[in-house]
């Protein structure tokens, strides 16, 4: 009997020393629980994606020394983890079989992924050959991620002779990407008959979340072993005599996709937070929909104690809008405190007066508003170093509904990806696990309050309509003759996507934030701020 420990592993990326550290002290875990061998994801030793520190001679130096002591140190058990090999030629996204203190065995990566937020080809080359490992009896083949949404690399491992092989991953989150890894799997299990390890990377890093959801599946498809998602873990399976695989507890059930989002949101807040050393967060709480779901998010990530909160009524904040955000700061049990705007908003005006002569006013009052507010939440940041999470939501942020160095001011967006009508399901789904968010705020119609009765919906479309157009536009790439044939009306279509296309400038200057959705702003999303394409985009021709 063969017992293979499976870690879903946390990296901090670039901690090469303190990675090791972690990944030294799960062999030694293994090892006291009568474990053969242990796993660990794609690049463990780095964390993923470390990006352009590939670059550095110093930094692939230190892996080596790092990858040294992992095998020095872990003579006992196999240990197969992920790390980038500088060879003859380049480097290579490569995963070492350290046996007994040697290197056994290595293999290099050959499907190397240039899409959406992978740009693997800019620092690796591809790997041309299958590897193998004898682990007691069985010969065990290795791939790595993208490896196994093809065909090839497991087929040239089954023609090898391989009776298992073992992926490993950094798979970020996104919403229904958990069904698709299964499938994929499954289809390689049935394509050569043979059980499959798939290993994957857990934590939050920059723009993206991990989501782990680690899980074996034996020869015939079915999952044997499911590793909980969004949290590290270490779990067990066995290799008998004859070959089968079998899991030591029974398979967790994946969370199907609003508590899925919820969990991704929650724990790229707090490893972003945490992994850059901040002592918690702050936000500005308006007693809208957005800050509320952020304020809920927050305090789940980091507790409650570690949250602050700041109500910066104006003149036009309703007293509903005040009443309710005291309401949630308690439910939640976090610090708050009340600075109206007014005082600065009142001075700024007077230092304009004379530069505003003879204009009308228009937008860049309100702006005035949203910019004091920013002031104060940065000053408080500064001052606590607590990162300043903003608010807006992906249907904001996609047609620039949101002011420059105002609420778009901060270090960290949780839901820059999640459209508001996900925002609202989101915020129904958390109340049903414990009511902190007051009714009204979910039920009241949105607005900016920068202006009397003001209502989004007075400057956009309703946001069904405006999710579903921009949902066609920007996820699915959809033309505007795609989305007229859907039946919206042409002065909606032509409006959304020119607000799209004239405000990449603001997107560009927006706080980092996780991707949930399959094309996110930011890394995945890259369009021209200087572009005439907007004049092709709204023609008939």
């Amino acid at each position: 009997m063969i017992k293979i420990a499976l870690v879903q592993f946390n990296p901090v990326v670039g901690d090469l020393s303190g990675n090791a550290d972690r990944i030294i002290e799960f062999c030694h875990q293994a090892e006291k629980r009568g474990a053969t061998a242990i796993v660990f994801p794609e690049l463990a030793i780095t964390g993923y994606p470390p990006e352009d520190l590939l670059l550095r001679d110093d930094f692939i130096a230190r892996v080596e020394k790092e990858l040294e002591r992992i095998s020095s140190a872990c003579p006992v058990l196999t240990v197969i983890l992920g790390y980038p090999e500088k060879g003859e030629h380049g480097l290579f996204n490569s995963a070492a079989v350290l046996q007994g203190g040697d290197l056994v065995a290595n293999y290099r990566k050959q499907h190397l992924p240039n899409y959406g937020v992978f740009d693997e080809k800019r620092y690796f080359q591809a790997g041309t050959q299958e590897a193998t490992f004898m682990l007691g009896v069985e010969k065990v083949g290795l791939s790595i991620c993208e490896d196994i949404w093809t065909a090839d690399v497991c087929q040239q491992l089954k023609q090898a002779g391989a009776s298992l092989i073992i992926n490993l991953n950094a798979s970020p989150f996104e919403v229904n990407k958990a069904e698709q890894r299964q499938q994929t799997v499954q289809a390689r299990t049935k394509e050569t008959n043979l059980p499959i390890l798939y290993v994957n990377q857990v934590g939050g890093q920059d723009e993206l979340v991990f989501d782990g959801g680690s899980f074996s599946m034996d020869a015939s498809g079915n999952v044997v072993q499911q590793t909980p998602g969004f949290i590290q873990a270490m779990e067990y399976v066995e290799l008998d005599a004859c070959g089968a695989l079998r899991g030591l507890k029974a398979p967790t059930q994946y969370a199907p996709s609003l508590p899925s989002i919820y969990q991704a949101l929650v724990l790229s807040v707090r490893d972003y937070v945490t992994k850059n050393g901040f002592n918690g967060s702050v936000l500005g709480l308006s007693g809208g929909i957005d800050s509320a779901l952020v304020l809920a998010i927050a305090a789940d990530a980091l507790g409650g104690d570690r949250v602050e909160v700041v109500l910066m009524p104006s003149k036009y904040t309703a007293d509903m809008s005040n009443e309710d955000a005291i309401k949630q700061a308690e439910a939640l049990g976090v610090k708050h405190q009340t600075i109206p705007i007014e005082p600065a908003v009142t001075a700024f005006s007077s230092m304009l007066q004379s530069a505003f002569d003879g204009l009308d006013a228009d937008v860049t009052e309100e702006n005035i508003q949203a910019r004091s507010r920013g002031v104060l939440l940065m000053a408080i940041s500064n001052k606590k170093r607590k990162i300043l999470l903003t608010t807006g939501n992906k249907s904001e942020m996609s047609v620039g509904y949101a002011t420059l160095y105002g609420d778009m001011a901060g270090g960290f967006a949780p839901i820059k990806d999640v459209p508001k009508m996900m925002v609202y399901a989101l915020a129904k789904y958390r109340n049903g696990l414990s009511k902190i968010i007051p009714e009204r705020v979910i039920s009241r119609p949105p607005s900016a309050e920068l202006a009397p009765d003001q209502k989004d919906e007075d400057s956009l479309p309703p946001y069904p309509v405006l999710d579903d157009i921009l949902e066609r536009y920007i996820e699915l790439d959809q033309s505007r003759a795609d989305i007229l044939n859907v039946g919206y009306e042409k002065a909606i279509v032509d409006r959304v996507l020119k607000l799209v296309e004239q405000n990449e400038y603001k997107r560009r200057q927006s706080p980092p934030g996780v991707k949930i959705t399959s094309r996110a702003f930011g890394r995945e999303r890259r369009f021209p701020m200087t572009s005439g394409f907007s004049k092709v985009l709204l023609s008939d021709d």
